[in-house]
C-alpha cells in the first residue's frame, strides 16, 4: 500500500509562495492518481487539486485556480502542489492522497499525514 509523505509548509505573509511535496513509497507511483485537499480551522475539508496516473485531467478548486499549480515527477515519486499569491484563507493543513482510480475523482483514499500553511495578512 501507498505511503505519502507531504513536506513544505510554514508561514508565509500574503501574496507569497510555497511549494508543497508530496513522496510516495510503498506502491507503483505512475499506477496513482495525486489529489490534494486541505482542512482550515473549523471547516469540512476542501478539495485543491487533482491529476491523473500520467499527469492527464488534473482539476482544480475555482478558488485555488490560476494560483496553484499540481504537477508530478513520476521518476521520483513525487507530486508537487505550487501555490502562488496566497491569501490568508489558504491557511490549513494540505494534504495529499492517492487514489486507485483512472477517472476523475480519482477515488483518493490513501492519505499523508499533512503539512501546515499559514498565511499572514
Amino acid at each position: 500500500q501507498v505511503q505519502l509523505v507531504e513536506s513544505g509548509g510554514g508561514l508565509v505573509q500574503a501574496g507569497g509562495s510555497l511549494r508543497l511535496s508530496c513522496a510516495a513509497s510503498g506502491g507503483t507511483f505512475s499506477h496513482y492518481a495525486m489529489c490534494w485537499f486541505r482542512k482550515a480551522p473549523g471547516k469540512a475539508r476542501e478539495f485543491v487539486e487533482a491529476v491523473g496516473r500520467n499527469s492527464f485531467g488534473t482539476y482544480y478548486a475555482d478558488s485555488v485556480k490560476g494560483r496553484f499549480t499540481l504537477s508530478r515527477d513520476n521518476a521520483k515519486n513525487t507530486v508537487y502542489l505550487q501555490m502562488n499569491s496566497l491569501k490568508p484563507a489558504g491557511t490549513a493543513v494540505y494534504y495529499c492522497a492517492a487514489g486507485s482510480s483512472y477517472y476523475y475523482p480519482y477515488n483518493c483514499q490513501h492519505w499523508g499525514q499533512g503539512t501546515q500553511v499559514t498565511v499572514s495578512s
